[in-house]
């Protein structure tokens, strides 16, 4: 979010995208290959850091003032969003949106091959959907409110996404899209859009609407998952120094500070790698194993209470483990980022492992079975 807001900040200050010096980084690990990552020092960087330090100010605060800040940085979001598509739909070109390439629909390896990719990408942009599920504690009725809150999200999303990339392919065709791929145009297509249908004002004001709501993005996703290893260390799982709340504001403030921390340090790569990279570590590290996850332990403890139903099961999580499955490997260089993903699975099994061999309270697998709290 920090790094596409200065991205988009380059419209107003194109000397934002300026590299004062960049490196190729990489390490070798056995078995597993090279990892690689290209790191940069620029404006663009020192903005986005400073994006992600004024976040965590903002949050270092009790959760009523945060609701308030929330609340103002939303109606920003929806009003770039409600513009957008307007602007689409009254100088829509349907001839020119619907214009296809040549053998576009052709079941060639290229066209599997691209739509991995675009898949991978378009997994990232409905990220958030299930964010209600850090809040299961504070909800009414969860059983039911968590799944309609979790489709009634990707339904929306679904339809502002798809409003709001054929708006697009409505006023600039796709021809000059895959150009503008190739000088700092791509970074900001809104803006051009924009300033297309109504002038250099609309292009500045969509451009200040946009950076409103990558910021309101950074913001929402910091104050929700800086309560996770909170959450974690409270269990036992996590350390400890992560349970510790701000004494004036009761916060978890180390956690706070700390995934910004780690979030400033990532403002150093690419875009397109710390996307790429997010998207095939969740798959693997998450999604995957959570959509096979719940076939084992339904087989493994058929008894234990279930709130949450999954119409027609198994076939979801199945059909979700093959999509997830084709997103990692239907794609150019697949191999860069599922390297960091299995470094990160394994150095977490042996941790994993270690922990639960050594504590008095002996953990699965040493149990021989998992613990009765596995389905929380």
């Amino acid at each position: 979010g920090a790094i596409g807001l200065a991205h988009y900040s380059s419209y107003f200050f194109p000397q934002l995208s300026h590299e004062y010096a960049s490196r190729d980084l990489h390490a070798n690990i056995p078995f597993l290959g090279t990892l690689r990552a290209h790191a940069s020092l620029g404006p663009g960087t020192v903005l986005a850091i400073g994006v992600v330090a004024l976040a965590v100010l903002l949050l270092y605060r009790n959760i009523k003032g945060i609701a308030r800040l929330a609340t103002i940085l939303s109606g920003g979001v929806f009003l770039a969003l409600g513009w957008i598509i307007f602007a689409g739909l009254t100088h829509f070109n349907a001839k020119m949106a619907f214009s296809f390439p040549p053998h576009a629909f052709e079941l060639r390896p290229e066209f599997f091959t691209g739509l991995g990719a675009a898949m991978l990408v378009a997994t990232y942009d409905y990220w958030g959907y299930y964010n209600v599920c850090y809040l299961g504690g504070e909800i009414k009725e969860p059983e039911k409110n968590i799944p309609r809150a979790v489709l009634i999200s990707i339904l929306v999303i679904a339809v502002l996404y798809i409003l709001m990339n054929v708006s697009v392919l409505g006023i600039i065709p796709w021809q000059e899209l895959t150009q503008s791929a190739k000088s700092d145009t791509h970074l900001y297509v809104m803006s051009v859009v924009m300033q297309r249908v109504y002038g250099k004002w609309a292009g500045n004001a969509i451009t200040a609407l946009i950076v409103w709501a990558a910021f309101a993005s950074v913001f929402s996703l910091l104050l929700g998952y800086s309560r996770v290893p909170y959450a974690a260390a409270l269990d036992g799982n996590y350390f400890s120094i992560f349970k510790r709340l701000h004494p004036r504001y009761n916060f978890p403030y180390v956690s706070l500070l700390a995934l910004g921390a780690v979030a400033m340090l990532f403002c150093f790569l690419s875009l397109a790698d710390v996307i790429a990279a997010l998207v095939v570590i969740r798959i693997v590290l998450q999604f995957l194993l959570q959509s096979i996850g719940i076939i084992i332990l339904r087989i493994r403890q058929p008894e234990m209470p279930r709130p949450f139903r999954m119409f027609l099961y198994p076939l979801p999580a199945l059909i979700a483990s093959c999509g997830f499955i084709y997103i990692l490997f239907s794609r150019p260089n697949f191999s860069k980022e599922i390297r960091y993903a299995a470094v990160l699975l394994i150095a977490g099994t042996v941790i994993y492992m270690v922990r639960a061999g050594v504590r008095t309270n002996k953990e699965w697998p040493f149990l021989g079975r998992p613990p009765a709290s596995a389905g929380g």
